[in-house]
């Protein structure tokens, strides 16, 4: 048996969502367990009620009380809820909000102690997780916090498209106020040295949205792009970050012109978002850019009309899974060559000589 298999920690989510059937469906793929050892924080009480829900026969999750338990070619699951918890297939609770912080709550215990290597989070209502122990806006502040991160970057990931958002969840009258030169300098080093560390790109190439309709139309739709953006990504490209832009969102989008840079900084949530989901068709991955720690989660939510329906997609989910695993080693990777500098040379010189064959 492999020993250097990664511990995948899966937070159960809203237990009346989509979430237990993106994680079974997902965890029925036998060829998951030849890299990874995943770990449902939950409730095998309720994961019996879906499977059964969803005429899941074929999976089997093998109870363990703790993650350290976790070691063979099986998939594990650990209570962290009552016994009497109760599932109302399609409904907000409270019960349910209860049930996916106490099963976040035991994940990101073990992901400090590391007893699991990477955090994959299911699905949460925002409105039912609140509580006097989770008073925050969604999983990503959550993190920040437990992690004591400064600053951190929802970063929308596929084979396609890689797109992080400068302001996240607020609201949009509160956007322009937020575009200031230490917003963007932070999100722009945290995109650049995630592309970096977790992707593997040497030198990464970033494109910056504008606020306003045509980037302002030079100051005649808005001021945001020559009074802040503008100088600000020249103080970038001063501090060797290759930020280019800014450039007006339908036009970048409409003509491709994503496709030649390897991640994109939007000004906003919904203008980043909405052209990544339409152009990945449920294929995404909601990243957790400048956390110590790997977390990833599907891009979608807890689509209730879909609850207990065998209708939801499971390709977000996997892909989060396997993205938190390819991070990881990259990751890795990336730590014990800045820790042997002939081999980061060695590296270099093997990537310069490829380059010169090409």
């Amino acid at each position: 048996m492999s020993t250097n298999r990664i511990k995948v920690g899966i937070t159960h989510g809203d237990i009346n969502s989509i979430s237990y059937e993106v994680i079974l469906n997902t965890l029925l793929d036998n060829r998951i367990l030849e890299d990874c050892i995943p770990i449902v924080y939950g409730s095998a009480k309720v994961a019996a009620y879906h499977r059964k829900a969803l005429k899941i026969n074929n999976l089997m999750l093998n109870i363990v009380n703790s993650a350290t338990e976790a070691n063979g070619r099986k998939n594990y699951i650990i209570n962290c809820v009552d016994e009497n918890i109760r599932v109302e297939l399609g409904k907000s609770t409270p019960m349910a909000g209860e049930a996916s912080f106490l099963a976040l709550e035991a994940a990101v215990a073990d992901l400090k102690a590391k007893k699991i290597d990477v955090l994959v989070t299911g699905p949460i209502n925002k409105n039912n997780i609140q509580s006097d122990k989770f008073s925050f806006k969604g999983h990503t502040e959550y993190l920040q916090a437990q992690f004591g991160a400064n600053d951190v970057l929802m970063f929308m990931v596929s084979d396609k498209l890689r797109v992080g958002v400068l302001t996240g969840h607020v609201p949009i009258k509160e956007v322009p106020e937020l575009i200031t030169e230490n917003a963007i300098l932070s999100k722009l080093k945290l995109m650049n040295q995630s592309l970096i560390q977790d992707f593997g790109i040497r030198k990464p190439k970033i494109a910056i949205l504008g606020l306003n309709p045509h980037s302002g139309d030079e100051g005649l739709l808005g001021t945001e792009e020559n009074e802040v953006i503008i100088p600000t990504l020249q103080k970038a490209r001063e501090m060797n970050m290759m930020a280019l832009g800014p450039y007006s969102a339908d036009g970048f989008f409409g003509s491709n012109s994503y496709l030649g840079f390897d991640a994109i900084l939007a000004m906003y949530h919904d203008q980043g978002l909405i052209p990544f989901k339409s152009l990945v068709y449920g294929e995404g991955v909601n990243f957790t850019a400048g956390l110590p720690c790997v977390r990833t989660s599907p891009a979608h939510g807890t689509a209730y009309e879909l609850a207990g329906k065998a209708e939801a997609s499971s390709e977000s989910f996997r892909n989060a899974l396997y993205l938190a695993c390819d991070i990881f080693k990259t990751r890795q990777q990336y730590k014990e060559l800045s820790s042997n500098p002939l081999k980061r040379h060695e590296m270099s010189d093997l990537q310069s000589s490829s380059s010169e064959k090409e």
